[in-house]
Order: structure tokens, then C-alpha cells, then sequence
């Protein structure tokens, strides 16, 4: 069956070089439905029922705030990153994405992304003091980031780290001055990227690292519960 890419571009650098070999058909999203994954679904449906033909559809998403949950699958069959975002993508793996959590549970990640959408503490403080007076803009901000403890900054290379070091470095600093935070920097690996375009296509049920969804299937959140 054809192949289609459908991810977010947080994955587009990752992606390409895959694309370029293979001669596939990609649509890259807007970062900014992270920030309101109830809107994500109905954007992706409507990328899948454009394409009448079944297809396999590879879909970049982690679960995203249950933004993938009630996805339909239509006449296709979907191959899901089985991760909770985006993080486990860019480092690499689950299992790498775990060690950090059980480091530090109380971590804000940073990604490429994430800078470019204006999606950190920093950008959500000077939109908050839009709306309300300083006091109550600082109790939401305040109360929003409570339980964090570290601030990481999650580049897919040694060169997007540099290249995207100076915006991290100003989202963290403003948190490391108003909470304490730690900062610091990971640079990932392809290894779950390469897993996704190489070999996921050949799965024919779901296991650790992947969801396959079957024709007439729908993504529910209960599918990545480990």
C-alpha cells in the first residue's frame, strides 16, 4: 500500500533525510497543537480523509495530551509512536525518556519546537500579564509550575543545540531566577526516528515501541498504558 508521513514538524529535521531515500509523500503539522490538543485530532483526521486510497500512514505524534485519542483510522492503517510526546522521539527511546523521569519527575522540557511556537514559562508569563494584573498572573504561573524542579533543554543534534542554546537559555534562566529551576541540555539520538521510518511499517499488531492501528481501528488512550 502507499506510504504517507504525518508528523509534527518538531520532527521534520529528523525526517527528511529518510524522505529524500525513500521518495515518500510528508506532511509536516504546526507545532502549536501541543498547546491545545483538542484541536489536534480533528486536524488530523482531516489530513487522513484526504487520502481515499488505504494507505499506511506513519504518524509523528507521541499521545500529546491525548491529542491522538480518538483518531480514526478510516480505510488505513496507522503506525504510532507508542510515547506519551514528543521527548521520548528526540532522545531517543522510551526506556531513555524513563531514566530522565525517574532523575527528576518534576522536569519541563525544551525542545526546537517548543522555542519556535513560543510554548514555555516565559512566553505563557508575558501572555498572562496581557489578560490580568501582575498578582494574578503570577498566582496561574505560579501555581502552573509548582511541582517543577529542572528545566532540560532536548536538541535532536550537536548543531540544533547551538543554534536554538540562546532561546533556551532565556526561557531557563527566567525560571531558574523566579523558581530555582535546573537547567540543563540532552542532545538525542534517531534511534526511535529510524525504528519509525525503517521498520515500523513492517509490524503487523502493536508492541512496545509501536501502535498499529488496523482499518476501522481508533487510537484510545488506554493503548499506552505500560
Amino acid at each position: 500500500m502507499p506510504l504517507y508521513i504525518l508528523a509534527c514538524r518538531v520532527l521534520q529535521t529528523i525526517m527528511e533525510p529518510y524522505l529524500r531515500a525513500a521518495d515518500t509523500l510528508a506532511t509536516f503539522m504546526e507545532y502549536g497543537f501541543h498547546r491545545t490538543p483538542q484541536l489536534m485530532t480533528p486536524a488530523l483526521q482531516e489530513e487522513l480523509d484526504k487520502v481515499a486510497e488505504p494507505s499506511v500512514f506513519i504518524i509523528g505524534y507521541g499521545l500529546c495530551g491525548n491529542g491522538l485519542a480518538g483518531l480514526k483510522a478510516r480505510q488505513h492503517t496507522l503506525i504510532v509512536p507508542r510515547a506519551d510526546d514528543c521527548i521520548s522521539l528526540l532522545l531517543g527511546s522510551y526506556e531513555r525518556y524513563i531514566q530522565e523521569f525517574s532523575e527528576e519527575p518534576g522536569t519541563y522540557y525544551l525542545t526546537k519546537g517548543w522555542l519556535e511556537s513560543g510554548s514555555h514559562p516565559l512566553k505563557e508569563y508575558r501572555e498572562l500579564l496581557e489578560k490580568y494584573d501582575q498578582e494574578t498572573a503570577d498566582w496561574i504561573l505560579d501555581e502552573q509550575y509548582r511541582n517543577y524542579k529542572r528545566i532540560v533543554f532536548v536538541a535532536s543534534s550537536e548543531e540544533e543545540r547551538e543554534s536554538y542554546r540562546h532561546k533556551a537559555k532565556e526561557a531557563a534562566d527566567f525560571c531558574v531566577e523566579r523558581w530555582g529551576f535546573r537547567y540543563e541540555e540532552r542532545v538525542g539520538t534517531n534511534e526511535f526516528v529510524d525504528k519509525l521510518m525503517t521498520v515500523a511499517r513492517e509490524f503487523t499488531e502493536s508492541n512496545d515501541d509501536f501502535l498499529v492501528i488496523p482499518p476501522g481501528g481508533e487510537i484510545k488512550q488506554e493503548m499506552y498504558w505500560r
